[in-house]
């Protein structure tokens, strides 16, 4: 495995992220700060607990969520779009490194971003609500999974998109109304049962009921069905991916 190609392309997407770091972390700390202060404290001291757990507390695992699907698809995918702006993407793929390693040099960097930017807010949230994680290591490992998943869907986005306003076509579209449709605010129970059943297609719905399990042990659906939709999301877009370089489908003109 070249793993100097790897450090370097991730080095390189690093360094980038001193570069905006207004845009890159304290917007996102700022925007969910603002959440935690209107949705937790103002209109969540006047509704009822959710399974025992106060509102403010519980909407912190779905605006964690939130912030890390949006952010990781934007690193990701204007990681792996802007060499296709420049056309240095052609001196990428005639380098002597295989697609899996700049796969793992983008989502790489991507990931650790959002995993970063998810513990600001994890860290930020505690100033607001009182928090309570009875299963770190599983937080840990939602965090990492989902963050490495929506950056490969991310570096997706950015091999398809030929502008930059389709960029956002896919979160703004798609990605977010599905997460906060995905139980972000509210537990899919208090849903019809004809919605319930809709809900459960909705992936997010598996992500955040799985890390707020981590947090309050308790969660729409099963843990173990949590664990196993992430992990069968991840190598989805790792296929897809693979598939594109393979076919060298909007990389190749």
């Amino acid at each position: 495995m070249n793993l100097h190609a790897i450090l370097a392309i991730y080095r390189f997407e690093m360094a980038r992220t001193k570069r905006t770091l207004m845009q890159s972390v304290l917007s996102p700390v700022i925007s969910t700060s603002l959440y935690f202060i209107v949705f937790g404290s103002a209109i969540g001291s006047k509704m009822p607990q959710i399974d025992g757990v106060t509102y403010g507390a519980f909407i912190v695992p779905g605006l964690i969520m939130l912030a890390l699907l949006t952010q990781s698809i934007s690193n990701a995918s204007f990681g792996i779009f802007f060499p296709k702006f420049t056309g240095t993407i052609y001196e990428l793929l005639s380098a002597p490194i295989s697609p899996f390693e700049i796969i793992l040099g983008y989502v790489g960097s991507a990931a650790t971003k959002s995993i970063i930017l998810g513990l600001i807010i994890l860290l930020t949230a505690g100033f607001f609500v009182p928090l309570q994680i009875h299963h770190p290591i599983w937080m840990l490992f939602f965090l990492v999974l989902t963050a490495i998943t929506f950056s490969l869907v991310g570096f997706i986005i950015g091999i398809w998109a030929d502008g930059f306003e389709k960029l956002q076509v896919v979160p703004l579209l798609i990605i977010t109304p599905l997460t906060f449709l995905g139980g972000s605010f509210y537990s899919i129970s208090v849903l019809p049962d004809f919605w319930q059943k809709v809900a459960l297609f909705n992936p997010i719905v598996y992500l955040i009921s799985g890390f707020r399990w981590s947090f309050y042990d308790v969660g729409d659906v099963s843990m173990k069905l949590s664990v196993g939709m992430a992990i069968f999301f991840l190598l989805c877009s790792l296929a897809i991916i693979l598939r594109i370089f393979k076919t060298g489908y909007h990389l190749r003109n």
